[in-house]
């Protein structure tokens, strides 16, 4: 195709310098025949190949040779300046008759019609080849969006699934390590309590196959923050509902406080999932870090919040504690986020009860952070003045999302 695109208009413009000026070589033909041989360097050197077929429509009266040249010129060098003095060139050439001296200036029809014939002559060219430039600069720019468009998709899907990969391997943390974990523990209660030696082995083997598990699921969330993970809910997601069910089966000395947030509906889903996981690695990390620990979970709307800012100041005055100012300070917090408050609260390890073992991969409080703030809340965990550890949060009414948390 190439090269029938450079071949084809030479043989037209031959063709037309034989029809016009016949077989006979002379001055008319061998101007012609030079201007058509002309076109086949029209795309290296297309404003000389242009000037060399101006004699051939000056002298030879052919019309291929010099139009497809001004073509060519308007194709590849679409300067203002250029086109107009080749379409002025190319009129001139085509209204002044050879030899001159057969012009007549009194002719005023025929030179009207021959000075039309010369405008149309040089301005069609260029308009159809400023058109064809035109036409693949913009074929040029769409194939440019689009492959844009392309990149822009891959990187928000890329977003999309490192986002996912997060939530998925924060769910497994969460999941998998609570659950996990309370295997370990009672396995370690019944290889203590176990008389028999058969009974006390297998507890000791399940507490190792438990530890191995754990130390194996940390890898594995490492893993799903780096590649894909499905996007779809599997299994019912827990909610505040549920938070008695799982400190009931933690096996731990736990205080469960509430004003009946558990139980009232009109929190966001995003926010219940949120408070439910926070206790559950709260309650997870008690076992790992403050084996035998007292636990104190609280779960508080706004409204009690305030109430309990209000007697906090009286009861600091009354006892003198790190826990009325703290009890302060996340008041006014879940006053200004307006929504829900969780705290989760453990006194010191006991001495005398057994550390299960547990790996810990260290996203645990992490994950617990990222979720609130993703919903537009804080969360705040560090040690207290009795050796203990208190993780807190707090969730406004309306959460920023509500899908992903």
């Amino acid at each position: 195709m190439r090269w029938g695109s450079l071949i084809i208009p030479v043989l037209l413009a031959v063709a037309d310098a034989l029809l016009v000026n016949g077989v006979t070589f002379g001055l008319e033909l061998n101007v012609s025949l030079v201007a058509a041989a002309a076109l086949l360097v029209r795309r290296k050197l297309p404003a000389l190949v242009f000037l060399v077929t101006l004699p051939g429509i000056l002298i030879g009266y052919v019309w291929f040779a010099p139009m497809i040249a001004l073509y060519t010129v308007a194709r590849l060098r679409p300067d203002r300046r250029l086109l107009g003095i080749s379409a002025l060139l190319l009129a001139a050439a085509h209204f002044i008759p050879w030899p001159v001296s057969d012009f007549e200036p009194t002719a005023y029809r025929q030179n009207t019609l021959t000075l039309i014939d010369a405008c149309v002559t040089s301005v069609g060219p260029i308009a159809l080849g400023l058109l064809v430039r035109t036409r693949g600069e913009l074929a040029a720019r769409i194939e440019d969006l689009t492959r844009s468009r392309r990149h822009a998709d891959e990187l928000i899907a890329e977003q999309v699934l490192s986002t996912e990969r997060a939530r998925l391997a924060r769910e497994m943390h969460d999941v998998v390590a609570h659950q996990v974990s309370l295997i370990s523990l009672q396995a370690g209660a019944v290889q203590i309590s176990a008389e028999d030696a058969k009974a006390r082995e297998g507890a000791r083997t399940i507490r190792e196959l438990s530890v191995r598990t754990l130390d194996e699921l940390r890898h594995m969330v490492g893993i799903l923050r780096a590649a894909g993970g499905d996007h779809e809910e599997l299994t019912p997601q827990p909610r505040l509902a549920d938070l008695p069910r799982m400190i009931e089966l933690s096996a731990l000395n736990v205080n469960f406080e509430t004003d009946g947030a558990t139980r009232r509906p009109g929190h966001p889903e995003a926010v219940e999932r949120a408070a439910f996981r926070i206790v559950q690695e709260a309650l997870t990390n008690v076992r790992k870090h403050a084996p035998g620990a007292r636990v104190t979970v609280r779960v508080n709307e706004a409204e009690a919040a305030r109430q309990e800012a209000a007697n906090g100041p009286a009861q600091e005055a009354e006892d003198a504690t790190q826990e009325a100012q703290e009890t302060q300070e996340a008041a006014e917090k879940a006053e200004e986020t307006g929504g829900l408050r969780v705290e989760v609260r453990n006194g010191p390890p006991d001495a005398s009860a057994v550390a299960p073992g547990l790996p810990g991969g260290g996203h645990g409080l992490v994950g617990l952070r990222e979720r609130a703030q993703l919903l537009g809340g804080t969360l705040e965990a560090g040690p207290t003045e009795e050796g203990g550890f208190v993780v807190r949060a707090d969730f406004p009414k309306t959460p920023r999302v509500t899908g992903t948390a």
